[in-house]
């Protein structure tokens, strides 16, 4: 790996030992931003815009079902009395702000966008700074004139207009349902915000890091520790008097996250929040700037480790899945057992619920003609979880993308292992994973439900049976994610994640959005079947289970056939 800087040629003014004495050499350091910006503009005119328009999308889609399931004052009411009570709520949903419908829509769906956009902003930056460094794409820009500071600077450019965009957006929505300016402005600016603050610590985790994986690995805890602080501040808050409040605890202050929702948009409107927002961005990219003079280009702060002598026990290309994968696996296991055990520790609450909500029995009586409104919230509630597992399938399928972009698949087919092994080992993983973690799922919930109503037998038939039978929609998408790799890899990336993000908008929200048929079955999770509200079809399921077969088949036929993509 070359140990080139990005401007030390002694020719004109692009010098870093003469931008770092101040004055109109400082400004040489950001020589050629403005093409670099355009060019990352270019390179990202379609994934932005698609992240863009899906996030838009799905806080429309969380407003108009809050409109729909919570209509009357009273259902407002009992809704915001059982947020603020339910530990679970407290934890995923975040800390409840009063009975209004912006409010109950922030509180909806605050912390699930905060989520996906500090992973768009995250990536974003880390693929116009880190991944450019290790494909060789920086290498080549720094034999122009280019100053030390530009690329960084382009890539946050670029991230900050995206979220300046996204808040117009998700401000106009909200302005669409008829909710108040100020409110709606001071949403939009609160998911900008968690936006720039994860793309901030993104620009410090790609100069510390040396590889785009490890770069986002780092932007990917930040993400996971800010909402574990948030969801302990709100587990340990406490209910105001007006009963339908959550006071947070502390720990919701030292999270990013918990910043944006203690804004509390339509209901206190706190804008002194974004200070901190501001405050944080700064300082992190100034560091981000200091670490970018002392490394050199290719290389990151902390050293690489490199490993034994000897790579024992990677005889084959299972071993070697199961050496890439196992973290990733691990992680996702641990995340859905929790969110299983979080849904499991509520069942019994399902009754009350549905007592309360005469929308809610509405909608789910719609999705079921037995009656079995507790079985078809059972079944809601799983769905979510089967979507989510499969964000583990897609992201283990995908990680044969970035082996082939990093190079390190080229020497490996030097070998005597052929295209159809090396990718047999991914595949075959990937399935045995997300068959993992759904059992893992189904267990964590049923068991949950039992230990809490001591009916372990409903917990088994209900939860259980209702998160397992996601399974057959995972791998399909999995087939598809298979087949995107095979026959385009450049989109491979933006094939497997969007297609999950429409499965999630059509799946969940589709029918309450009341969209066409022939839309919603473009998602396989449209077509699983509502147990335990409805009877068990195994036409369904073998259909899917034969087009994640065929899908996969024919990406294995595609990939013998294709020349290697090296680069994005």
């Amino acid at each position: 790996m070359s140990t080139t800087r990005a401007v030390d040629r002694p020719a004109t003014t692009t010098s870093p030992e003469r931008g770092r004495r101040g004055g109109a050499g400082r400004w040489s350091a950001l020589v050629g931003t403005p093409r670099l910006f355009r060019l990352a503009l270019r390179r990202d005119r379609i994934l932005l815009p698609v992240w863009i328009g899906v996030l838009v999308a799905l806080l429309a889609g969380i407003a108009s079902t809050i409109t729909a399931l919570y209509a009357s004052q009273q259902d407002r009411i009992a809704a915001a009395m059982f947020g603020a009570a339910t530990p679970a709520t407290r934890v995923f949903d975040g800390p409840a702000s009063g009975t209004s419908l912006g409010a109950m829509t922030m509180v909806e769906s605050f912390g699930i966008l905060a989520i996906l956009i500090g992973l768009m902003s995250g990536q974003a930056v880390v693929r116009h700074t880190r991944h450019d460094e290790e494909t060789g794409r920086a290498e080549l820009l720094g034999s122009a004139v280019v100053g030390h500071h530009a690329r960084l600077t382009a890539a946050l450019s670029v991230v900050l207009l995206a979220n300046l965009v996204l808040a117009a957006g998700m401000t106009g929505v909200l302005l669409a349902y008829d909710l108040p300016v100020r409110g709606s402005v001071a949403s939009g600016l609160a998911f900008a915000g968690v936006g720039m603050t994860f793309a901030a610590i993104a620009a410090v985790a790609a100069q510390v890091a040396s590889t785009q994986r490890a770069a986002n690995g780092i932007v990917g805890a930040a993400i996971g520790a800010a909402f574990l602080l948030r969801a302990i501040g709100d587990l340990f808050g406490e209910v105001a008097a007006s009963e339908v409040e959550l006071v947070s605890a502390w720990p919701s202050w030292l999270s990013p996250i918990g910043w944006g929702q203690q804004v509390r948009p339509f209901h206190q409107d706190n804008l002194e929040v974004f200070a901190l927002f501001a405050g944080l961005t700064v300082v992190l990219v100034a560091v981000a700037f200091v670490l970018t003079e002392h490394r050199d280009v290719g290389h990151g702060m902390l050293p690489v480790p490199t490993g034994p002598a000897r790579a024992d026990g990677l005889d084959s290309p299972m071993a070697l899945a199961w050496r890439l994968h196992r973290g990733s696996l691990l992680a996702w296991a641990v995340g859905i057992a929790v969110v299983a055990v979080a849904f499991g520790s509520v069942g019994d609450a399902a009754d009350d619920i549905l007592t309360e909500n005469e929308q809610l029995q509405e909608a789910l009586a719609s999705l079921t003609s037995d009656g079995g409104l507790r079985d078809a919230f059972f079944a809601f509630m799983m769905a979510f979880v089967g979507v989510g597992a499969a964000g583990f399938t897609v992201q283990t399928l995908l990680r044969a993308r970035n082996e082939e972009i990093a190079g390190r698949l080229e020497p490996l087919l030097a070998t005597p292992v052929s295209r159809s092994r090396w990718l047999g080992g991914h595949v075959v993983f990937a399935a045995a994973g997300t068959v993992a973690i759904f059992v893992l799922a189904g267990l964590s919930a049923a068991v949950t439900y039992g230990f809490v109503t001591g009916d372990f037998a409903v917990g088994v038939r209900g939860l259980g049976s209702a998160a397992l039978v996601q399974l057959p929609a995972a791998l399909a998408l999995g087939g598809g994610v298979v087949l995107a790799f095979a026959l385009a890899p450049r989109w491979a990336v933006t094939i497997g994640w969007g297609a999950l993000t429409l499965s999630l908008v059509l799946g969940q929200l589709g029918a309450v959005l009341d969209l066409p048929q022939w839309v919603l079955n473009v998602s396989p999770f449209t077509h699983v079947p509502l147990v335990p509200a409805a009877p068990m079809a195994w036409l369904p399921v073998g259909v899917l289970l034969a087009v994640a077969a065929a899908l996969s088949a024919a990406g294995f036929a595609l990939f013998r056939r294709r020349d290697l993509a090296i680069g994005a």
